[in-house]
């Protein structure tokens, strides 16, 4: 018994001495690779990547993120599986038959991998046309959040609820990008009938140049808010369409501070808000 322990532990040394170290240092070789090859690819898309004098300097972050996010998930599948051959070959397997068969069990699935093919096209040409990148807020179809990663495969958007959405690119027919080059805010808000609309106009429009005056707001202010004309007439007030351009990302921020300076100011002014009306008539016997 105890000469065939010896003989199994002569074995195995013997194995782990050739074929053992070999797969480490296979191992090790991806490890390193991968790592390198991360570097590099940042280095190379960072100048690579034709700077577009549209965007921000954060927007063409967001690009060039998202494209060396694409690459080196592509590159770290291609290394891992080119390790897995390396280790399966090197523990006795024939991969010959392996490939061969593969490569009869690949045209027998080809198929039905078109719908991956579409997703794989898809997701390349929303990548190179820039469509929309990591940190985007975008909306598809009913879904709408952040991109927190895209490849080749799929977009992943987080909700506002937090709920994370993975979204096949070959699905995605149209992609609303609400932060891409600059975003507008507009607001409709309703005055009473009797009001002075050129007064409405004049606070509106200060109120507008006090926010991007603001040290607060007025790095996130393209353009600012301001009177554009009378909406509409509802049934209870007379209704003024409010616009401005801010900064991508910024809209939300920027309209709700907007809409609690024009209360502030239409109060002080004396502007009435509002409510909805009805009449009630009642019949005489």
């Amino acid at each position: 018994m105890q000469e065939i322990l010896q003989n199994l532990i002569g074995v195995l040394l013997e194995w782990l001495l050739s074929h053992g170290l070999k797969i480490l240092a296979i191992l090790i070789g991806a490890f390193l690779i991968r790592r390198f090859a991360r570097i590099v690819i940042e280095k190379i898309m960072r100048k690579a990547v034709v700077a577009d004098n549209f965007l921000s300097p954060e927007s063409e972050k967001k690009r060039e993120d998202t494209l060396i996010a694409v690459f080196e998930g592509t590159f770290r599948a291609i290394i891992w599986i080119v390790a897995a051959i390396m280790i399966i070959s090197e523990l006795g397997v024939n991969i010959g038959p392996l490939l061969a068969g593969a490569g009869v069990i690949g045209l027998a699935v080809g198929f039905g991998a078109q719908y991956i093919i579409r997703d794989f096209f898809t997701g390349l040409f929303i990548i190179l046309e820039n469509q929309y990148r990591v940190g985007d807020i975008i909306c598809v179809e009913d879904k709408c959040g952040e991109v927190e990663n895209i490849n080749l495969r799929m977009t992943i958007i987080r909700d506002m609820d937090g709920a994370v959405h993975h979204i096949p690119n070959g699905e995605i027919k149209i992609a609303t990008n609400k932060t891409k080059g600059f975003a507008r805010v507009n607001l409709v808000i309703g005055v009473a009938y009797d009001a002075d609309l050129e007064k409405v106009k004049q606070v509106i429009n200060q109120v507008g140049q006090e926010m991007i005056k603001d040290s607060e707001w007025k790095d996130k202010i393209i353009k600012a808010p301001e009177f554009i004309r009378v909406d509409n007439f509802s049934a209870s007030s007379v209704d003024i369409k409010i616009s401005g351009e801010v900064k991508p990302l910024e809209q939300w921020g920027v309209l709700g501070e907007l809409r609690k300076r024009i209360k502030l100011a239409f109060d002080k002014q004396g502007i009435e808000i509002p409510f909805p009306q009805r009449v009630v008539r009642q019949l005489k016997d």
